[in-house]
């Protein structure tokens, strides 16, 4: 057989002899029985992808409004962050309700949950709890109780007899996660899977499992702190702009509607080396306090201390800072930086309140009370303009703040708030004593 056309036959050498057939034919799959016929868009019921609250208003915030039944929501974090905790509190709520909940738990025996049960007050009547780490027997037990709510701590703790490998593996991983899907998408049942993340913090197992599911949450802080966020990957019934902001204490976990006062350190008169910004998680504005300490330099190479903020950007402020702003010296300093409460400030619009917070502490000088700055600041001394400039003065306005340093347009100004546009460092240094 030849893929042209021969006038002669390799094989017998005769001439003529070849001839031509049709190509072979593809196999594919026959035309089945339809299960569910096909309607027009329009006709379709989209009541039964309504979202229903959990009880845990930040929570709520991320997911869109709350669970939708049949979604499968993964939410994965470090060890100790508190996701279990969570997940029992948001499972006793839902079944406060009169709805049954089955929390299932491979990782700790029931006494362990219940014994957490009883220090956040998780008890309720309409909550199931097992300890499994067969996939059968959550599966059994999905027919026995017939919950509105599956919660799973966790999803590569559970294996399934009938798949080589150990639990947590990637074959494992994904026949658990997709019998799971199976089972909520064909009874309607909203569940929440717990994921564990690797040392580089993205979520352990095939990727294949972000696709599967609905929802990717991750769940953050610092086991140092008292604040969690929950930030929302992928969200297939709602946007992934929302944050939900909690606090970890001794009696459990419980969202926080107005987190700014976590961030921000109370005192009657300014003290040098602060600033306050307003920086946005997601859609959210958050006032966070930049601190910042100066000292005299004993050693050839001068510490450089951060917390809470990137090591990068503070360089390139003290660098901005000595060649633009003036201040000479300041590098040959021994810096100290840091946030208050543990936040994270990552977002360049935080570059004018680290400048001008290490700038303070060079001078010695507080900055005047009740300022906030934002802007974006380049290697050029340039401050630029940054995105949510009028939410974050609404937050700043109505946390009581007057003064606010932010880029050139920053658009409608709220009632009460004196806003200085600036343009570059040299503008922006002003506000100190020292400089007017």
């Amino acid at each position: 057989m030849t893929v042209k056309w021969l006038g002669r036959c390799g094989e017998c050498q005769a001439w003529g002899t070849v001839e031509e057939y049709g190509a072979p034919a593809v196999r594919t799959t026959a035309a089945g029985r339809v299960t569910t016929p096909a309607l027009p868009i329009g006709q379709v019921d989209g009541r039964q992808a309504t979202a229903r609250p959990t009880g845990v208003p930040e929570l709520d915030r991320v997911l869109g409004g709350g669970l939708v039944p049949g979604a499968v929501v993964l939410m994965a974090g470090e060890p100790g962050v508190g996701k279990s905790t969570l997940l029992l509190d948001v499972a006793a709520k839902a079944a406060s309700e009169s709805a049954r909940t089955l929390y299932v738990t491979g990782e700790e025996s029931a006494g362990q949950v219940r014994l957490r049960a009883d220090r956040i007050g998780a008890i309720s009547d309409h909550l199931y709890l097992a300890a499994e780490t067969d996939l059968s027997a959550v599966l059994g037990h999905l027919d026995d109780v017939k919950p509105a709510l599956l919660v799973l701590d966790s999803v590569q703790t559970v294996a399934s007899p009938e798949i080589d490998g150990a639990p947590g593996g990637m074959a494992q991983v994904r026949e658990v996660a997709g019998a799971l899907i199976r089972a909520s998408k064909d009874r309607g049942i909203s569940t929440i899977l717990v994921g564990h993340v690797t040392k580089d913090g993205a979520i352990a197992g095939p990727r294949l499992l972000e696709h599967l599911v609905d929802v990717v949450l991750h769940f953050e802080g610092d086991r140092h702190a008292r604040l969690r966020l929950i930030r929302g990957v992928k969200n297939r019934y709602g946007t992934t702009d929302e944050v939900g902001c909690f606090e970890l204490h001794d009696e459990g976990i419980t969202g926080l509607t107005d987190p700014s006062g976590l961030f921000l350190t109370r005192r009657d008169e300014p003290v040098p080396g602060t600033c306050l910004t307003v920086t946005l998680e997601g859609r959210r504005p958050l006032v966070a306090e930049v601190q910042a300490l100066t000292v005299a330099s004993q050693i050839p190479s001068p510490r450089r201390t951060t917390s809470g903020l990137e090591t990068s950007r503070v360089s390139m402020m003290l660098a901005v800072l000595e060649q633009r702003g003036r201040i000479h010296q300041i590098g040959k300093c021994d810096i100290y930086s840091a946030t208050v409460g543990g936040v994270k400030l990552s977002e360049p619009a935080a570059d004018l309140a680290v400048a001008l917070a290490l700038a303070s502490a060079a001078s010695d000088t507080p900055l005047p009370k009740n300022l906030v700055a934002i802007g974006e600041v380049g290697l050029a001394g340039e401050v630029r303009r940054v995105t949510g400039v009028q939410r974050r003065l609404s937050e700043a306005a109505r946390l009581g703040f007057t003064h606010a340093l932010v880029p050139t347009d920053p658009g409608k100004v709220p009632p009460g708030m004196k806003v200085l546009e600036v343009a570059d460092m040299g503008e922006a240094l002003r506000v100190l004593p020292r400089r007017q």
